[in-house]
């Protein structure tokens, strides 16, 4: 489907994101999807570091492949006076300012949230942090893993031997969703009010926020959850089970669902009021014994002959893939869910964003090479030719 032209959710929207790694660029890439104009402000020469984490995608970045699309890039010196200048005039003309430097680092550069609303009341910033603009950890590094560290995150992941990180950054992708969110509030709120907003988001606050079961059973049950691998430390069975050519995934919600497990897949009626394993709480107690029966089971069965009689009993059940299978998955290709985006190294593929719009189809722009707007964007500012080949030639621009 081609853009409807002025029907994208945000179309006439301008951001200016002071940006880099992980937290911010997603936020502000969901809203380059919907339409708005993302000026993403880069280092001169090195660019936000996420350009450099690795080189898979035809020599650029994962990272910065998957975060960045959609956006402008604008390379500026920001230790210059005429570089900061050009940023305070981009943000003049901007409805959203974010920003996810060091705690204090935008305010020490002349864009602090009381500054910039002090002269422009309808502007929206959204300041990213590690931890939070107060207490102890304020001031400390605060990179994915040792959110989820801090938070307890790890505490609840991984197998009862080892604790782990997640596979993908969530803490990281937490506050930006929370921070894309709240930028979307504020926006909808000065529709009607015309007053903009300071909105603070922190991975700390994101992940705890996450974290509310476990962390509500350990205050109210003193239970601290245990970590159960692919398994749920709360319901069994829920876990990978053997077939004769594979491992399939099994998530028995409820006492119906066991019910229906073992009779009309299993063949196994007997065991459905089973004083064992009747009810849930009871299966959770039992948990070996009721692990080693169904796996019993399963391996009578080939793994689509097992996927198909699940799904038939309306089992949740699903295949363990990985990104092969994934990038293969039926579900993405038969919802055509594959679009082609372009960068300075040929077209990539991306999927589509989760944003399914019945009227229109989310933008999905090319990935910015550093600086590829700067020139563009100083000539909206009204700088001549002359004015930025000086400007290139101080260093105050790439």
């Amino acid at each position: 489907m081609e853009d409807d032209p002025g029907t994208l959710p945000l179309d006439g929207i301008t951001v200016v994101a002071l940006e880099q790694a992980v937290a911010a660029p997603i936020a502000t890439r969901h809203l380059a999807d919907m339409g708005a104009r993302v000026i993403k402000v880069e280092r001169v020469g090195e660019g936000d570091f996420a350009r450099n984490y690795d080189d898979a995608v035809f020599g650029e970045a994962s990272h910065f492949v998957w975060l960045n699309r959609g956006k402008e890039s604008f390379c500026v010196d920001l230790k210059s006076e005429e570089g900061r200048d050009a940023v305070l005039r981009l943000i003049a003309g901007a409805d959203v300012f974010v920003q996810n430097l060091a705690p204090d680092a935008a305010s020490r550069l002349g864009f602090g949230t009381e500054a910039l609303r002090a002269e422009h009341a309808e502007l929206i910033v959204a300041n990213m942090s590690g931890y939070g603009t107060a207490g102890p950890r304020r001031e400390r590094k605060a990179y994915d893993m040792l959110v989820q560290a801090e938070t307890g995150m790890i505490s609840v992941t991984g197998t009862p031997e080892t604790a782990t990180k997640t596979g993908v950054p969530v803490s990281d992708i937490a506050a930006g969703m929370y921070a894309l969110t709240s930028i979307l509030s504020a926006l909808f709120r000065r529709e009607r009010t015309g007053v903009g907003a300071q909105i603070d988001v922190s991975m700390f606050d994101a992940t705890t926020e996450w974290l509310g079961h476990p962390m509500y059973m350990k205050m109210y049950a003193d239970r601290q959850i245990p970590r159960a691998g692919l398994g749920h430390a709360a319901i069994v069975p829920y876990d990978a089970y053997p077939t004769r050519d594979g491992n399939i995934l099994i998530g028995v919600q409820n006492d119906r669902g066991w019910r229906q497990l073992v009779t009309e897949v299993f063949s196994r009626p007997e065991l459905a009021e089973h004083p064992r394993y009747a009810t849930n709480m009871l299966r959770v107690q039992h948990r070996a014994e009721v692990d080693a029966l169904v796996a019993e089971e399963t391996k009578k069965f080939t793994l689509a002959a097992l996927d198909q009689a699940l799904a038939d009993a309306g089992i949740p059940a699903a295949e363990m893939n990985d990104m092969g299978g994934l990038i293969d998955h039926p579900q993405l290709k038969e919802r055509d869910r594959w679009r082609q985006v372009g960068s300075e190294v040929g077209q990539i593929s991306a999927v589509l964003p989760p944003m399914t719009f019945a009227d229109v189809e989310m933008r999905m722009g090319d990935i910015p090479a550093l600086g590829e707007h700067t020139d563009r964007i100083l000539g909206e500012l009204g700088c001549s030719a002359a004015d930025i080949a000086a400007m290139r030639a101080a260093g105050v621009v790439g």
